[in-house]
Order: C-alpha cells, then structure tokens, then sequence
C-alpha cells in the first residue's frame, strides 16, 4: 500500500540534516548583549551625549551666570577665529603635545621592553613604574615644581656639583613646556607602561626565536616582528595620551599659571578663565567643541597612518 502523493512531505519544507533555525537564536543573543551593555549605554547617554549636546546648544547662545540667555548663532565660533589669544593658546597645546606625546610613549614602550625582559622581580619593578600614576597631578606638579626651582631645586644643586647652572626651567618660555611635558610623562608614563607590556607579552617568543635562527639582529626582529603585531596597541596607547596632552591643564595650573608671558597658556586653560573667571559659558562652550574637533581631527590622521591594517 503506498502513501499518496498529497500526504508525503514536500522536499522544500523539510528540514535539513544538522541544521535550525538561527534567526530566533540570533535575536535572544542580540537581547541578551543589549541587556548587559544597556547600564553601560545608559550612563553614556547621560554624562556624555547629553553634556555634549548641551555643550553645543550653549556654545549657540550669550549665556550670563544669572540665567539670562540670548540665541547669537555661530557668533562665538567667529569671535575665535578672530581672537588672537585664542590661536596662541592652540599653539601653546599643540607644541606640548608635539613635545609630551612621543617622549611618554617612547618612555613607555622602552620601559615595557625593559620589563619584558625582566624574569625576576617583574611585578615589583612594574608596581614601582606605576606608582607614579595613581598619585595626584598636584602633588607632583608641587614636587617637580620644587625639583625646578631656580634657586634651591633640586636639579639646579645637581647641576651645581658639576659647575652648571643654574637654569629658571620653569621661567624661561623655552623651557617652561618641555619641563611641565616631563612632569607629565612621569606621572602617567606607568598607564600607557602597563598596556604596552601586555601587548608584548602577547606576541609568540618563537617568531622571535625563529628569526633569531635566520640571523636577524635586535633591530630588524624589532623592526619586521615586535613593531608590526604591536600595532593595534601601540595604536590606542598613542590615542590616549594625545587626548590627555590636549587636555593639559592641572600642571600648568600648578607649576606655572599659564607663565611666563603665557607661553603655558593651553586652550583648556583659556577655557577655564573664560567660562570660570569671566563667566562667558556660550564662549567657553565654543572653545571646548573646537578642542573636541581638534583632538578628533588628530585621532582621525593617527588613524589613518598608525592604526590602518594591512
């Protein structure tokens, strides 16, 4: 007795062997991610698009401290591209973060090196590197700033033993970013430290070993091996510290109040007078945007030359 042709079932409704429905399961996934970054998502929104958003709504007005406002449109950004202390405040920030940014990552990946090396005591020595890092910008700038000082420094009595000297690091418009960008790199070295050295780690010894065989010296492995697959971190951690060197403001605050003759006088310092000292929040909200579309511009060339994959 054989089955009908209407009661077999048909091939294009029969499911195939080893194989089901994904599209409900992919959905639960995509829930359940949602679920665990919404918090995450949530404080984002909060403390980061909505100031940002306000930012730039203020950055559209004349706002005054009592609460009086006044719609000017792009009057502010005109009003900076016009002012002259403005431009010398952006040359002030971006000839610091010429300066800062590769001597800290420099120091940082010549110290994770150092430790990668380093089979005794490694925890110990990278507790002491990242010291620094964790103790307030305050307090160090009041160190180094004593470290500095012209008459009874500690660099300047160093410099004494050896007829030098001595030298107003801190007074002279030369010196005075260079000084405040080594402070810097001492107090936030250790991060950056900490990342690359993790990134080191990460690459297979017998790469290096293996071209150790073929002959190739300290250089060229550096080179073709270690540079290459510590791109992507060398990427983030030059990132990090170009967004904090555009930022500077504590040291400088600190160690010299934007002196002398403003030559330490960075854009953030200039938003912080105009926005606190003079209470132009429509202009300070300006300066701070122009900042963020530096900094991105910036991040977008380190992107694209540092941070491509071939």
């Amino acid at each position: 007795m054989t089955l009908s042709t209407r009661s077999r079932p048909s091939a294009a409704r029969r499911p195939r062997a080893g194989t089901a429905p994904t599209t409900g399961r992919r959905s639960r996934q995509a829930r359940v991610g949602l679920l665990f970054v919404a918090p995450m998502l949530v404080l984002f929104t909060l403390f980061r698009l909505v100031p940002t958003a306000g930012a730039f709504l203020l950055s559209l007005t004349d706002y005054k401290l009592s609460g009086e406002w006044s719609f000017v449109g792009a009057d502010n950004y005109t009003r900076l591209a016009h002012e002259d202390l403005f431009r010398e405040s952006l040359l002030v920030t971006l000839t610091y973060v010429v300066v800062f940014v590769p001597m800290t990552v420099l120091l940082s990946l010549g110290t994770a090196m150092l430790l990668d090396r380093v089979v005794w005591g490694r925890g110990f020595f990278r507790g002491v590197f990242f010291l620094p890092y964790v103790t307030s910008i305050v307090l160090a700038a009041v160190i180094w700033k004593w470290i500095y000082d012209a008459e009874d420094g500690l660099l300047n009595g160093l410099l004494h033993l050896v007829h030098v000297g001595p030298f107003d690091f801190l007074g002279h418009s030369g010196s005075v970013l260079p000084s405040i960008a080594v402070t810097s790199a001492w107090k936030g070295f250790g991060y950056s430290m900490l990342i690359l050295l993790a990134g080191l780690q990460s690459i297979p010894r017998s790469l290096d070993e293996a071209a150790m065989m073929d002959g190739a010296n300290a250089w060229q492995r550096f080179r073709h091996i270690t540079l290459p697959l510590l791109r992507p971190v060398l990427f983030f951690v030059l990132v990090i510290e170009t967004i904090q060197a555009f930022q500077v403001f504590d040291a400088m605050y600190v160690m010299t109040g934007g002196g002398p003759v403003r030559s330490s006088y960075s854009l953030v310092y200039l938003l912080y007078d105009t926005g606190f000292k003079y209470f132009d929040f429509g202009y300070a909200s300006a300066i701070g945007l122009t900042l963020f579309a530096v900094v991105l511009a910036v991040s977008l060339v380190q992107r694209r030359f540092v941070g491509r994959e071939d």
